[in-house]
């Protein structure tokens, strides 16, 4: 059985506030959704995008944090990062991910890097840091984390992208990232150096934009897939960070007009919610893309329901 839901109505409120059915930012194009919770607010961590309608090709000058006390009304609190606070940094701002430790806030990029004496370039992984998750956030290391010259599996340039960060119960912090493969690494607990070798693997149908977390005794390794045709969103779970990872299947298929799409999951308030982008606002697209939240559920076993996107773009769980 299929049971439609609605967040709620959607309409374009005060400069910096939406209110929120699917997409839940109208106001400008935004991707690669990273939620976090803090004191009882969720603060969302967005690329952004400023093709024109005709471009074929990304243009993403810097990230966005929205937040939100009920999943409804959404503030943005305007573009708080850019490639540029990188002095080794040029080009995109693509996916990043935000997490909190130790009262710290550490934002983690991927852009690409100059051809310098650390690098000759080729996508990069940097680290921003902040006392508030709206900053200001500087550059924590003053270079990047990783670099291309570090994995080397993968021919093109453009493999060390997407980082997505786990802390475990035992505090031991996980980086892993990857277009093509997935990498993944130990941080130390100051989140800016890596603690250990690297290591690369290739999960079913594996594309990028890796999202990990933990829930219950499950660790939950979602990502862009090929499918039965890019990109799609599969999953594995392992009761191990380091895995091995079961492939457990495909939690959301192709979604309208845009060949990517990239997850956040995020608990709030007892509910499951499972964030995404597509291109379905008016002069959107694969370059000019939107954030959307559904409702997850969790079988008794702990894998995911599938979700549905119906012909009228109203969610659906079956």
């Amino acid at each position: 059985m299929k049971v439609k839901f609605l967040l709620a109505a959607l309409s374009l409120c005060a400069v910096c506030t939406v209110k929120a059915q699917n997409p839940i930012i109208k106001h400008i194009f935004t991707a690669d959704p990273a939620p976090i919770v803090h004191k009882g607010t969720v603060y969302l961590y967005t690329s952004h995008d400023t093709a024109s309608v005709e471009a074929t090709n990304y243009k993403m000058p810097d990230w966005h944090v929205f937040s939100s006390k009920d999943m409804v009304n959404w503030k943005d609190h305007g573009a708080l990062l850019s490639p540029k606070t990188f002095s080794w940094a040029t080009g995109d701002a693509y996916a990043a991910q935000c997490i909190e430790r130790d009262g710290k806030f550490y934002w983690f990029v991927s852009t690409f890097h100059k051809n310098n004496a650390e690098s000759k370039g080729g996508a990069a992984i940097g680290v921003a840091v902040a006392d508030s998750p709206i900053g200001p956030f500087k550059d924590a290391i003053g270079k990047a984390l990783v670099v291309n010259e570090m994995t080397k599996d993968l021919p093109h340039a453009w493999d060390d992208i997407d980082p997505t960060v786990l802390i475990d119960d035992d505090g031991q912090a996980y980086m892993y990232w990857g277009n093509g493969s997935l990498k993944w690494v130990k941080l130390k607990k100051n989140m800016i150096e890596m603690d250990g070798p690297i290591t690369t693997l290739k999960p079913k149908n594996y594309i990028e934009g890796p999202w990990v977390y933990k829930r219950k005794d499950l660790y939950y390794l979602v990502y862009a897939s090929a499918g039965t045709k890019p990109e799609m969103i599969e999953y594995c779970t392992a009761t191990s960070p380091a895995g091995p990872w079961t492939y457990r299947g495909i939690i959301q298929e192709n979604v309208p007009n845009s060949f990517t799409t990239h997850p956040g999951i995020l608990d709030y308030k007892g509910k499951s919610y499972f964030f995404y982008h597509n291109g379905a606002l008016p002069t959107g697209g694969s370059y000019r893309r939107s954030i959307c939240v559904d409702y997850m559920y969790y079988n008794e076993d702990g894998t995911i329901q599938k979700i549905v996107q119906t012909k009228e773009g109203v969610a659906a769980v079956k």
